[in-house]
C-alpha cells in the first residue's frame, strides 16, 4: 500500500486500507495542531509520508512477531514518531509515548482519543521515569535522533527489561557515536547487536542501532 507513490510498508509487510486512512486522519490533526504549536517543520504530503510514516514504520522488521504483544516506551516521541505509525500497524503494541513538553502530550492525549486509539501519554524526561514509575520497564524502547547515543542509552537503558532492546533511530554513520557509547553499554549490562542501514529515498539514510540488553 501506498500515500501518493510512496510506499510506507517494509518490504514483506502491508497496511489495509484502514490502516492508511488512520494514518492520513493522524497527519490532518498533527498539521492541523502545527498551525498553534511547534509540532513539525515537514508539513508536504511527500515528505510526512517518507521522514514521519515511512521513517517510522522501517522498525516493523525488527519488531517481535505480529502474533506477539510487546509494550514499547517511545522517548522524546513529540508529534507521535515513531510510536503512533508503529501502533496504527501493529494494534497489538502497548504503547507509552514520552515527551518533555506539556502542550504535546496534551496533544497527543486528544488526537489518539478522536482516533479511537489507546496508549498512554506521560509529560515527562527518561531520566525521571524510574523515581516516577519505580520498576516499571518494557520490552522495547525506541527514541528518533533526540540525542546523542551515549546520552540516549543512558536515559533509555534503564527502562528496557532484561532480554528486551533498544532501537535508536540515527543518522548514515554512527561509528563514533558507538564508540563513545561503549562504556555505559558496559555498565548497563548492554550491547549493540546490530545496525540496520534504511534508505528511505535516494540518497537519504538512517540507521537503526538494535541494542540488546
Amino acid at each position: 500500500m501506498s500515500t501518493g507513490t510512496i510506499s510506507l510498508a517494509p518490504t514483506g509487510f502491508a497496511l489495509t486500507h484502514a490502516q492508511l486512512s488512520r494514518l492520513d486522519a493522524y497527519k490532518k490533526l498533527v498539521l492541523t495542531a502545527n498551525e498553534k504549536m511547534n509540532l513539525t517543520a515537514i508539513t508536504s504530503d511527500a515528505d510526512f509520508a517518507l521522514k514521519h510514516f515511512k521513517d517510522s514504520l522501517s522498525l516493523l522488521p525488527i519488531l517481535p512477531p505480529e502474533n506477539q504483544p510487546f509494550s514499547l516506551l517511545d522517548i522524546g516521541t513529540g508529534a507521535g514518531f515513531p510510536g503512533v505509525p508503529l501502533k496504527i500497524a501493529r494494534p497489538n503494541i502497548r504503547l507509552t509515548l514520552l515527551d518533555s513538553l506539556r502542550k504535546r502530550v496534551f496533544f497527543l492525549r486528544d488526537a489518539l482519543d478522536a482516533l479511537g486509539i489507546e496508549a498512554q501519554c506521560i509529560h515527562g524526561r527518561a531520566e525521571d521515569m524510574p523515581r516516577l514509575y519505580p520498576g516499571t520497564t518494557y520490552d522495547i524502547c525506541t527514541a528518533r535522533a533526540v540525542a546523542p547515543l551515549k546520552k540516549l542509552c543512558a536515559y533509555a537503558l534503564p527502562l528496557v527489561r532484561p532480554g528486551g532492546y533498544f532501537l535508536a533511530m540515527k543518522g548514515p554513520d554512527i561509528t563514533q557515536e558507538a564508540k563513545e557509547a561503549a562504556p555505559v553499554l558496559a555498565k548497563l549490562g548492554a550491547e549493540i547487536k546490530n545496525t540496520i542501514p534504511v534508505e528511505l529515498a535516494p540518497g537519504m539514510v538512517h540507521t537503526v542501532v538494535c541494542i540488546a540488553k
